[in-house]
Formats: C-alpha cells, structure tokens, sequence
C-alpha cells in the first residue's frame, strides 16, 4: 500500500532527546517499510527514517528557532497533504484533530492515532462534528472522555525488540523517567525513595512552563547523592539508565494515555511499580511485570517485594506484547479494512 504518515512538527522523527510520539511514529513507519509498504512520512526536514521523507519544515520546532510560528508550520503540514493526498491508498495522522477538515473532503481513506489526554474542553464538539472520522485509541482507558468517537480500534504501543539489552541482575537504584510535571509525580518518587533508603536517579526534561514548580518542589530534595537529576537521556543512555534499576517508579496523578516508559523498562527487564491510572491497568501486570499500587504507602511495600518478580519474565511479557513489528501489523489491517470500505460499491437504500 501506499501510506501517508503525518507527524507532529514538535520534534523530529524520531526525537533527538525527549518525545514518545514522535519516538512510536518512527518505529512504526520503520516497520511498515520492512513490511513493504510505500511509505511517505510528513514531518520535520531532520527527520532520519527508512521511508521516503516529505520535509515540511526545516528543523524540530522544540529545538529550532524560538518565536517561529507553530501555526504556520501546522498549516504547511496541512496544505502538503492535501496537494499530495491523491498519490495515496490511506493517510494515517499522528497530529490529532488539526487535519480533520481537510482529511474528511480529500475522498482517500484515514484514520487518526490520538496521543494525548483527551479529557480537554471543547474537544467533545470538535471531534463530534466529524462523527464517521476514525479514531485509534493507545488504550481503552484513554477513550472514555469521547465515548461518541468512531473508535475502530485500540492498538498499544511497540518498540523495536532488540533496542534494548535486558539486564537480569537486582537494580541499584529506583529509575524516574519523564516530564518533571506534577501530574507525573516526582515529588511521590522521592518520598517513595528516602522511604525505602534507595537511591533515586531521575532522568527527565524541565519543560519551560515548569521551571517555576522545578525550583520549588525538586530541586530542594535534589542533592546528587540519594537524588540525582541527569537530564534528557537519549535512546543510547536511555537503556543502561533503566537496566541497572530495581524497578521504574511512575506515580502518576493524571489519565496516562499509554506511558511509553513503561514498556521501555519491561524491555530492559526491569519491573514497573505504577499508580493505578489512566492506561496503568491496561499495561503492567500485577505480580509480573511489576506492581500497581493505589499510592505512596502500597509503593514502598512493593519495592520492598520487586526483588521477587522474575526480570526474565518482564522480558518475555513485553517480546510477547508490546514489540514494534505486533504494532504495526494491527495498523497494517486497519488500513486494509479502511481502503476495503472506500472501495465497496454503494447500494441503493433497501436493496
């Protein structure tokens, strides 16, 4: 088939340093070239990708020049599309509901992956005024804001199986990877820490609408011995930061979408202590890839019983769930349905 795919313009595909999204796409378009598909991907100009790259704006919004217009790049991205939607058999979008007016009047079949949070006002009426535009979901818990969507399916996130080496040797340290927001809950992986007397290495970006919340809440605890904050890690450090943990604290206080981070340690075999949120349930298995816990005190108690959990287990549950070629292989037969409903002839009503 040939396939459009259209990024978010944020960040490159994939992302030099932080960005899951973008991180999924590249994964995904990787493996569907390797599936033999035509595939072209619309995103930034310093994007790296087995496909054929559409160059829409030169450089990652996020680390290119400050005060360019967001809008416009959006609106470039948009117009690409639409003068090239004729060259393909579906267009599959990552960047939400922005392209929904003209995906919907280009007669080509598509279907949009919603990443975020989805529990936003105004959001209801947007998607409502497309009522048979398809919607894929990253897990189920991530619909229930939009019930009345043309969800056609769920597929969870996967990665590339041999991105990151397993270690099957007892973590060091617990591991706090992502946005140092309060809805990801830094501050309950610290307390969960000092609580347990191990130490916590946090590797994480400090978004510029955060520094205030930084100052304030973390950097008082940090002190470069029990806390350490290490930054933005890219995929090369990514993997030896989450092998050598005990176990992945994610303590989050907000409908998590998916949590890549999570998948990422089960990859390194290393288990995931999660609060029960959001996609949570729907990704960590209680007493096998990890513990989901309902707060700080059930936390401290299971890192106390990670040391139990079978880390070659955690490797096995994620190669048997969560790999990139699973992935692409249930969005390979949503396109297939998709371009199969486009091409069946109309009957006249009653016949």
């Amino acid at each position: 088939m040939r396939i459009a795919q259209l990024a978010p313009l944020a960040e490159s595909v994939p992302p030099k340093l932080y960005g899951g999204t973008e991180r999924v796409i590249a994964w995904l378009v990787d493996e569907l070239v390797d599936l033999g598909h035509d595939v072209t991907l619309f995103a930034s100009g310093d994007s790296s990708t087995k496909a054929k790259l559409h160059a829409v704006w030169p450089r990652a919004l996020r680390l290119g020049r400050r005060g360019v217009d967001t809008n416009a790049a959006c609106s470039l991205l948009i117009e690409a599309v639409a003068e090239r939607a004729h060259e393909f058999d579906v267009i599959h979008s990552h960047v939400d509901w922005l392209p929904l007016p003209v995906l919907s009047r280009t007669g080509v079949p598509f279907l949009t992956t919603m990443h975020g949070r989805l529990d936003l006002p105004g959001l209801p009426d947007v998607i409502g005024a497309f009522p048979k535009a398809p919607f894929v979901s990253i897990s189920d818990n991530q619909r229930r804001p939009l019930p009345g969507a043309n969800w056609i399916a769920t597929i969870q996130h996967g990665l590339p199986k041999d991105l990151f080496r397993p270690s099957y040797e007892a973590g060091s340290y617990l591991a706090f990877l992502g946005r140092l927001t309060a809805e990801k809950g830094p501050e309950a992986a610290i307390r969960i820490a000092r609580a347990v007397q191990l130490p916590l290495r946090i590797a994480a970006k400090i978004p510029r609408a955060e520094t205030a919340y930084f100052k304030k809440k973390l950097e008082p605890e940090i002190d470069g011995e029990t806390v350490q904050l290490i930054g933005e890690v890219d995929e090369i450090q990514k993997q030896p930061f989450l092998a050598g943990a005990a176990a992945l604290l994610f303590p989050i206080d907000w409908p998590e979408p998916f949590g890549l981070v999570m998948i990422e340690a089960m990859a390194c075999g290393t288990p995931v202590i999660a609060y029960r949120s959001g996609s949570v349930p729907e990704v960590v298995e209680d007493g096998v890839t990890g513990f989901i816990v309902e707060g700080a005190a059930q936390a401290i108690e299971a890192v106390k019983e990670v040391v139990r959990l079978d880390r070659r287990k955690v490797r096995a549950r994620f190669e048997e769930r969560f790999v990139a070629s699973r992935m692409a292989k249930e969005y390979e037969a949503r396109y297939r349905e998709l371009t199969s409903q486009a091409r069946r002839p109309l009957h006249a009503a009653g016949k």
